[in-house]
């Protein structure tokens, strides 16, 4: 746990210097946030005195929820992110973040080396940006510009140019051409002098970052090395020295390449919008760049381009794809008023678009933000990772010094050995990048295909989960009425549709847009009325073709004295939850129209497949009455219902599933559902790409309007946990090892390292298959 306590200078409006309700109500909202212990209100400063812990929550969080109330944050506290260049170990992330995070002026800082960032928070009264990057570069690290949205990334230089891998090559041959002289037998003047040109090559790099280690107060797996390698030198031992060095330097090199592999493939999950586009001003086409392009104007979108930014369609039918928003393989059409998003690809037909988000705040810079910013986030196995890993480290240098110094006192070589080999073991990189590579990898993917998971504590939840809870209106139906059944009594189905139509035509009512689609659908041409009249909460009248005709419901035929026809029928019918309106033709009813909102095509097969992804039970929680969620919750194999809810009842609903059963997700629209999602373990958002609001409050979001991405987010969680478990287990297996085997005296210096890399790189590519785990 790191708490920070410190005063957020702010600006409170007029109203809240004599309001102690208004004082009140800011400071349980404050308190109400997740790793915020107290909060305290000073009307003097007028300031908030906080105490939170910055591994749960940052402080940009908090003030945005300070905003979020209506209250102006005075510009104290600056939250930065600094890309660095040439972390190749996670120890050394560790090391940095400690080193930058004791700066004066520092409140947090945090090192993610998966995606090679560090994300730091400071008082820019204290300290400067300037200052920690300078800090960084003190202890060897380099750091580069971020490359903006719509920006061509530079190509990555090949694996040759690398002056790592030119230092590591040489160290290599160099030690190949040493071990041959002195298996020929040759003198020491030979071979000493290429065992020299391995060590120094090999070890340039690890010995200049262990100094920068060591200026900075810490200890490192560079310095560690370094160390042991001098110490061999001592014991005359050039041959391990050498070995040492260069499977050090190999193992970092491997390690570096395959991390930035992962760092890469995160980068290009999703397709970055196109640098210029094609823009009407003047009535001309002016191709442009795409941060110069605003609000309101209109782009021309061709064939086989990428769309440059959030809009509508104005003009044109196309159809585009998707998939690198919401993950969905099958493009969809598109038309005049359709909503169209950044970074998709237009496949056939000419389209002219309006804007309607600058570059920036576009649904694909939101979700590239997002991502990296889940990815930053520790999940709390990392957590347990470096706990870990801190006390370790310590704890077995410690024990390597009291052994070399009593080595020393004995003139023990053996003894002092086994001291050197202990430094070589002394830090479990192995197990503090085992949490983080996975995560890192299940986000990336998760967000290939559609699913963006806000960080990796919830992907860590997702897995745990045994009981879904569902929205039934927007989430497992369309929250659009449709025509399900058509009954005629008197008449031809045509007529009964054409009449219903007809009269409907001028009407507003969602069961009217329902008949006219079916109409629509069905191109059926409708009557001209000659008289319309709206019956508010029974119906409609309309004359045509000299017919006085009526559709409505029941107390419609109540009012005109007819009796319900075929009752069983009626009967069945709303027993499956449907609407029905009955047509009425010169006082004679001549057919029934049911509507029932659309259960999603994907709703049924998802159900199956969660179950068959380990949830144990699926729940549905709903506003509408019992008789139709019965309906709904039979056709799709729900086990539960929960019906005529309002939205403070969902909660409680929540709060007594997770009582009985743990771990639950609810999945609802993301704005109606929001204190559900939040009360549930796990808070999932549909169509995040449309709604704004679904992607800042649910702890997941499915990009795409559909439920059939939810069994994989499943399936990958419990993926993403047991790998996590893998890693972990068989990291503390090997640093055990390690260690019994070095007491031992069974673990020579060579050993020692390729258990200590090899280890890493194991972690590394097991947490890396995550990324190619696809969607079914």
């Amino acid at each position: 746990m790191e708490t920070q306590t410190l005063d957020i200078p702010v600006i409170l409006p007029d109203y809240y210097e004599d309001c102690e309700r208004c004082m009140g109500r800011l400071k349980d909202a404050l308190e109400g946030l997740e790793g915020v212990s107290s909060a305290k209100i000073g009307a003097k400063g007028p300031s908030i005195y906080l105490t939170y812990d910055a591994n749960k929550i940052s402080l940009e969080k908090i003030e945005e929820r300070v905003r979020q109330l209506g209250i102006e944050v005075a510009e104290r506290y600056v939250h930065d992110s600094l890309h660095l260049e040439g972390l190749d170990c996670p120890d050394c992330a560790a090391k940095l973040e400690k080193a930058v995070g004791r700066m004066s002026g520092v409140l947090w800082s945090s090192v993610n080396y998966a995606t090679s960032k560090l994300s730091v928070e400071y008082e820019q009264k204290k300290i400067d940006r300037s200052a920690i990057e300078d800090r960084v570069r003190d202890l060897g690290y380099n750091v580069t510009e971020i490359v903006p949205f719509g920006a061509e990334a530079p190509a990555p230089k090949p694996a040759w140019l690398n002056k790592r891998v030119m230092t590591t090559a040489v160290s290599g041959i160099f030690l190949v051409a040493a071990l041959i002289a002195s298996f020929l037998r040759a003198p020491g003047f030979v071979t000493i002098p290429l065992y020299a040109v391995s060590i120094i090559s090999g070890g340039f790099y690890a010995a200049r970052a262990g100094i920068l280690s060591l200026r900075a107060f810490s200890m490192d797996t560079n310095l560690l090395i370094t160390l042991a390698v001098i110490g061999a030198i001592y014991l005359h031992e050039y041959g391990e020295a050498a070995g040492v060095l260069f499977l050090f330097s190999l193992g970092s090199a491997l390690e570096a390449f395959t991390i930035d592999r992962t760092r890469r493939s995160i980068r290009s999950l999703i397709g970055l919008s196109p640098k210029e586009a094609s823009v009407i001003r003047g009535g001309k086409e002016e191709k442009i760049r795409v941060e110069d392009i605003k609000v309101g104007e209109t782009v021309i979108v061709r064939p086989g381009e990428r769309i440059p930014l959030d809009g509508v369609v104005e003009r044109g039918v196309s159809s585009v794809d998707e998939s690198a928003i919401t993950g969905e393989s099958v493009p969809l059409e598109k038309s005049s008023g359709s909503p169209v998003y950044a970074g998709t690809i237009n496949q056939r037909g000419s389209m002219e678009v309006r804007v309607t988000k600058l570059v920036g705040d576009d649904t694909l810079s939101r979700i590239i933000h997002l991502v990296e910013e889940a990815q930053e986030q520790k999940a709390p196995s990392q957590q347990f990772s470096e706990k870990f890993g801190r006390a370790y480290t310590p704890v077995v240098v410690g024990l390597a010094a009291v052994i070399a110094l009593y080595a020393l006192m004995h003139t023990d070589p053996e003894l002092f050995r086994r001291s050197l080999v202990l430094l070589v073991v002394a830090c479990p990189c192995a197990l503090v990048i085992s949490t983080p590579v996975a995560i890192v990898s299940a986000i990336g993917n998760a967000a290939k295909n559609g699913i963006l998971i806000k960080g990796g504590a919830y992907l860590e939840e997702m897995g745990r989960v045994s009981v879904v809870a569902f929205d039934k209106t927007g989430t497992l139906t369309t929250g659009r009425l449709e025509v399900t059944d058509i009954i005629v009594l008197d008449s031809n189905r045509n007529e009964v549709l054409k009449i219903a139509a007809s009269i409907e035509s001028r009407s507003e009512h969602p069961l009217a847009e329902s008949i006219l689609r079916k109409a629509s659908d069905e191109k059926i041409e409708l009557y001209d009325l000659a008289f319309f009249e709206a019956l508010p909460g029974i119906g409609a009248r309309g004359v045509m073709d000299s017919q006085l005709c009526h559709i409505g419901n029941q107390r419609l035929l109540e009012q005109l004295g007819i009796p319900v026809p075929e009752p069983s029928i009626v009967e069945k019918l709303r027993g499956e939850g449907k609407t029905l309106m009955f047509v009425v033709s010169e006082s004679k009813v001549i057919g029934i129209i049911a509507a029932a909102d659309a259960v999603r095509e994907s709703s049924r097969d998802s159900i199956a497949a969660l179950k068959r992804a380990g949830v144990d039970k699926t729940v549905m929680l709903t506003g509408d009455n019992e008789l139709t969620a019965h309906a709904v919750a039979e056709r799709l194999g729900i086990d539960n219902i929960e019906a005529e809810l309002l939205p403070e009842e969902k909660v409680g609903q929540i709060k007594k599933l997770v009582a009985r059963y743990g771990k639950v997700a609810m999945i609802g629209d993301g704005i109606n559902d929001a204190p559900a999602l939040a009360a549930a373990t796990v808070g999932i958002a549909m169509g995040g790409a449309g709604s704004h609001a679904a992607l800042e409050t649910a702890d997941l979001a499915l990009m795409a309007d559909d439920l059939s991405k939810l069994p994989y987010g499943i399936r990958l969680s419990r993926s993403s946990l047991r790998v996590i478990k893998q890693n972990i287990g068989f990291s503390v297996f090997v640093v055990v090892g390690l260690v019994a085997l070095t007491l031992a005296g069974s673990l020579s210096l060579t050993l020692g390292i390729i258990g200590h890399e090899g280890s890493a790189l194991l972690v590394i590519a097991n947490g890396m298959r995550l990324l190619r785990l696809r969607a079914q």
